[in-house]
């Protein structure tokens, strides 16, 4: 039997472009879900979700010698709607290389460019189909083709994409689906050739947890119920028990087919319907099937982040956005913050002017609960910044670990001309107590920079001062007992405790007081009421103005002391 490698495509674009077309165009053989099973669909001829179909060629010769001998490219045919943006990114997941399909007479429209920014997001190769030039009128069409190419060279310039193959069709020429009308797709050949010089053999493995991902589900009279999905991770085989994670549900797998042909074993990458028994197929539409108790359940979720350039908006603290984790979409509160470096540290290395996706290329996959961090209100603009954020789910939500994560606002107008998608993200830290709050989150050292500033009243002797105004008469001294401090004139102090019973505090200075501010407080230390009131009333106006007392803290937000601390 020949070695086949399974190659997955995105088919991504606007609604109407023909991108179902296309698929058919192209394949020969289709799965159950293959072209989309919603009668709407079917009426409209447009896709309303994930449809997949398939079709076999020779290895192309760049890969002779790998030891595969055939090509099989599982397409996904994902919709184009603006408002089931969320079930693009679901597909676009699992796709190892994009065809954006573009219709050559209306060009590039806002669902055309968030394709975009989810294909530079998700993969590292794409070609661009112009669809539908037998559209164009006959004495126009090649100016129009060489138009069009151009602009979208030039949009693909400073993308990851810049000076990927173009290529041109017309998958279902004069738009008819009436067979007596049809008429032969045009540019199908070329595009498999293309398709071809664009093949690559993916990184995957057999080891670690099997993970499938599951985007159909379906009962077969007589056999059981077949759920149809790719291969995110490890493998299975025949009898091997696996977990329905959301209903933390485990099955005995009774056969497993790949394009209606029985195999005993599936490994990452390949797309395959997995066969149980005694199973609602209603209970499952999408979801996660895994090796048991593999996938955690995350209330909450550590991430590094990346703000989506195209996103006009801002990415603020406290702020909600649909976070979209695979096949899964909740709201998410978001809480973002950074790490303090030295002075040059995160400059940028290696990044070509005007890469602006590119770089948002995130850190390190493992995240370190002993730094500090520094509160931010908002993610930055600053691309070479470390950004990390605290996203906390409305509802738990079952993902696997380091997934990515994309997050975006469906709520706004989707006919306004502006980019939903807001920030990249992947998952560092999985937060899967329900207890986080009180068990995890004082773990995460993230600080607001504060200061407080008060008014030295007066001398209490040659190493101490009287300080009013810096804290409140309610405050907790006790708190801020040792606390670092600055006079405007150049003395530095701590804080020794509460003078009094009206907020007031003595700040203790190792160094004394500087004799020129002696003279400016007019004071030399303790004197009589009497005396007081005699000679320092009336300069007391001018020390209010004159001597000024800082003090600079860090507060840690998720401690619940409320400690402050100083470096």
């Amino acid at each position: 039997m020949a070695k086949i490698l399974n190659f997955n495509i995105g088919m991504l674009g606007h609604v109407d472009s023909g991108k179902t077309s296309l698929a058919k165009a192209l394949s020969t053989v289709a799965s159950t879900a293959a072209f989309d099973k919603n009668p709407q669909s079917k009426e409209r001829g447009i896709t309303l979700d994930l449809g997949f179909s398939s079709f076999t060629v020779d290895v192309p010769d760049h890969l002779k010698g790998s030891g595969y001998e055939k090509v099989q490219y599982a397409l996904v045919d994902c919709p184009g709607h603006a408002s089931l943006i969320k079930t693009i990114i679901g597909g676009a997941q699992i796709i190892d290389l994009m065809v954006l399909v573009i219709d050559i007479v209306k060009g590039v429209q806002t669902q055309t460019a968030e394709c975009l920014v989810i294909g530079e997001i998700i993969c590292n190769k794409m070609l661009v189909v112009l669809n539908k030039v037998d559209m164009l009128p006959p004495e126009k069409k090649q100016a129009a083709i060489e138009k069009m190419t151009k602009r979208m060279q030039k949009t693909l310039e400073n993308t990851k994409f810049a000076g990927c193959p173009i290529t041109i069709a017309a998958a279902n020429p004069g738009g008819s689906s009436d067979a007596t009308t049809h008429r032969e797709p045009q540019g199908i050949e070329n595009l498999i050739q293309v398709l071809g010089e664009s093949t690559y053999i993916p990184t995957r493995s057999a080891n670690g947890s099997f993970l499938f991902s599951v985007d159909h589900c379906f009962s077969i009279r007589g056999q059981g119920t077949v759920m149809t999905g790719t291969v995110l991770s490890g493998k299975a085989s025949v009898n091997d028990q696996v977990e329905i994670s959301s209903l933390q549900m485990t099955k005995k797998v009774k056969s497993i087919q790949m394009f209606r042909k029985p195999v005993y074993a599936i490994k990452q990458g390949d797309r395959a319907g997995l066969c149980v028994t005694q199973f609602d197929p209603k209970l499952l539409e999408r979801g996660l099937v895994c090796t048991p108790g593999s996938l955690p359940t995350l209330y909450a979720a550590v991430v590094s982040i990346a703000k989506i350039p195209y996103y006009s908006g801002s990415v603020a603290t406290k702020s909600k956005f649909h976070v979209t984790i695979g096949h899964s979409t909740v709201m998410a509160q978001i809480t973002i913050f950074a790490q303090v470096t030295t002075s040059g540290e995160n400059k940028e290395r290696n990044h070509p002017p005007g890469d602006a996706m590119e770089r948002l290329t995130l850190q390190s996959k493992t995240f370190d609960f002993t730094a500090d961090y520094i509160f931010r209100a908002e993610l930055s603009k600053d691309k070479t910044e470390k950004q990390w954020a605290l996203l906390v789910f409305d509802k738990p939500v079952v993902c696997r670990p380091n997934s990515l994560a994309i997050g975006s606002k469906f709520d706004t107008d989707i006919n306004a001309n502006k980019c939903r998608l807001a920030f990249k993200a992947e998952i560092l830290e999985a937060i899967t107590a329900k207890d986080y709050v009180s068990s995890v989150l004082p773990k995460l050292k993230v600080y607001k920079n504060k200061s407080r500033e008060g008014t030295v009243e007066r001398v209490h002797d040659d190493y101490s001062v009287i300080c009013k105004g810096l804290l409140k008469k309610e405050t907790n001294i006790a708190l801020f007992s040792g606390l670092r401090v600055e006079l405007s004139t150049g003395e530095s102090g701590v804080i020794d405790g509460s003078f009094g019973l009206s907020g007031k505090i003595k700040i203790r200075l190792p160094d004394g007081l500087k004799p020129e501010t002696k003279v400016l407080l007019g004071g030399k230390g303790k004197k009589s009421k009497k005396k007081q009131n005699e000679t320092t009333e009336p300069q007391q106006a001018t020390t209010n103005q004159a001597v000024r007392v800082a003090m600079h803290f860090k507060r840690y937000i998720y401690d619940p002391a409320k400690r402050m601390a100083q470096t």
